[in-house]
């Protein structure tokens, strides 16, 4: 399926079925698109969000993981959207994640995290991506994948497309910068809403040791790992993470905070 891409007083998101939200956060280099298959299965049981984050247009002055939860505050209030919702993020966008549920504990019934930043990541491979260099993105844009398979054609011209651009590179950089200034530790144990932790065995990123730190950190939380699998879950092993996310989605929430 090809995901519809609404738009109302300048935000762009997709919103796709009925009943509880799960709102869906993607990454830096990420799209609306990163989530499919996570739309694909949860829509016909759930109300499914995704706004698209200004990654490569914000202000720069806004520029960083506080104003792209702001923006996540404001979409919300332009879409009126007031009871709890479960929240996912991958990558910076599980970071955004992580802020948004400190900042507004009231409003998050669940918290699902895979390949967040927050603590650690070694973004795109240590480096940001050269200028004109075609074959150097395709490089980093695999390094993200256990499959270099996953990391299409289209998905690398579609960051190198990105890295072509010096405002869009400002931003990107300011941004991760932002997130590695933004270390998370010693308010993750505030976090209240049960958390479940999908992560790839195989994260080259924020690897599998910071995922047990998260686990260890956040007081309500479970820790599950895919093999074959680096730095977005919900991509490369899709079924294998819908049925964690929905084993999880199913549990009462008093089981899974005594978890």
């Amino acid at each position: 399926m090809d995901l519809l891409i609404k738009e109302r007083n300048g935000f762009e998101y997709v919103d796709e079925g009925t009943g509880d939200v799960l709102l869906l956060l993607h990454g830096l280099f990420g799209a609306l698109s990163n989530w499919q298959d996570v739309v694909e299965e949860f829509q016909n049981d759930y109300r499914v969000i995704i706004p698209l984050l200004p990654i490569y247009d914000m202000p720069l002055t806004k520029a960083g993981v506080p104003g792209l939860v702001n923006f996540v505050e404001d979409f919300l209030a332009e879409l009126g959207l007031t009871e709890p919702a479960t929240v996912l993020g991958n990558s910076l966008g599980g970071h955004v994640a992580l802020v948004y549920t400190l900042r507004n504990p009231g409003r998050v019934a669940r918290l699902v995290l895979t390949g967040s930043s927050g603590l650690f990541e070694d973004s795109m491979g240590g480096s940001f991506p050269k200028r004109g260099n075609y074959a150097y993105v395709q490089e980093k844009v695999a390094y993200t994948f256990y499959d270099p398979a996953v990391a299409t054609k289209e998905l690398v011209d579609e960051v190198f497309n990105v890295t072509n651009s010096n405002a869009k590179c400002l931003r990107i950089i300011a941004i991760a910068r932002s997130a590695q200034r933004h270390n998370l530790s010693k308010e993750l144990g505030k976090i209240k809403a049960p958390t479940l932790l999908v992560w790839g065995l195989n994260d080259t990123i924020t690897p599998p040791l910071v995922a047990h730190e998260f686990h260890r950190l956040i007081p309500h939380s479970e820790l599950r790992f895919l093999d074959h699998c680096c730095h977005a879950p919900m991509m490369e092993r899709p079924k294998e993470f819908n049925g964690l996310l929905r084993q999880f989605l199913q549990q009462p929430t008093e089981q899974a905070i005594s978890r």
